[in-house]
């Protein structure tokens, strides 16, 4: 079995870095995808804790101290890919770690901001190898996703759907109301995704969140996990 877990840490993990890799050591998935992972003391913290766990193949951005991106760390050789040119004004929000089966692309979308990367992402996945792409989206669906209609770019998540790719948590879970994050006013949303190929849809196994580590106050997002089998 294949595990993957993509999860939002908040601001590079501040204080929290300790527990953050702790957590993330003893979970011992394969392929672990980070949003909001910051090239600062808590970013080396991360790599050299993570180093030591096993997770040789470490694909980061070239991100200042103080800004938020995206990061894959693997126990599994794999390629590492940089998309600098994905956006100019968001450089470094999604890369990819390539695996002799698929690509898996690590996502962290700005919130409510307007940006290319689904352009990209859309123009960048095709048919000669099967992708993952998981991560922090910022978005989802209206009245699915959220109880509002607040989303952006819900319009894109149907336009990756039409090219052949699954919301990996629907397809397991159906219409089950699940959020991965909370505002202070107790609104859900859904943010944080997995979304697969069709061809990969017969050895996705799960996908689910793993709630507890936010209601442990580790970030304010919940991480998920897809299990490949």
């Amino acid at each position: 079995m294949l595990k993957i877990i993509s999860w939002n840490i908040r601001q590079g993990g501040g204080t929290r870095i300790n527990s953050i890799c702790n957590n993330l050591i003893k979970s011992d998935e394969a392929v672990i995808i980070l949003s909001e992972y910051r090239n600062n003391a808590s970013g080396m913290k991360i790599r050299n804790s993570l180093l030591r766990a096993g997770y040789r193949y470490q694909n980061v951005t070239a991100a200042k101290a103080d800004v938020n991106s995206a990061a894959i760390f693997s126990k599994i050789p794999c390629n590492q890919i940089l998309y600098p040119n994905a956006d100019e004004d968001f450089p470094h929000n999604i890369l990819c770690s390539e695996f002799e089966a698929f690509k898996v692309y690590g996502m962290y979308l700005p919130h409510k901001k307007k940006h290319k990367l689904f352009e990209f992402i859309l123009n960048e996945i095709n048919d000669e190898k099967p992708c993952i792409l998981a991560g922090d989206f910022n978005t989802g669906k209206n009245y699915i996703d959220q109880k509002g209609n607040s989303f952006w770019y819900t319009d894109k998540i149907e336009a990756l759907e039409n090219k052949g790719y699954a919301d990996a948590f629907r397809h397991i879970n159906g219409d089950v109301k699940e959020y991965s994050w909370y505002s202070h006013q107790g609104n859900g949303f859904r943010y944080d995704h997995t979304y697969v190929h069709s061809n990969l849809l017969p050895i996705t196994k799960a996908c689910y969140y793993i709630h507890e580590w936010r209601e442990n106050k580790l970030s304010d997002h919940s991480p998920m996990v897809i299990e490949l089998g």
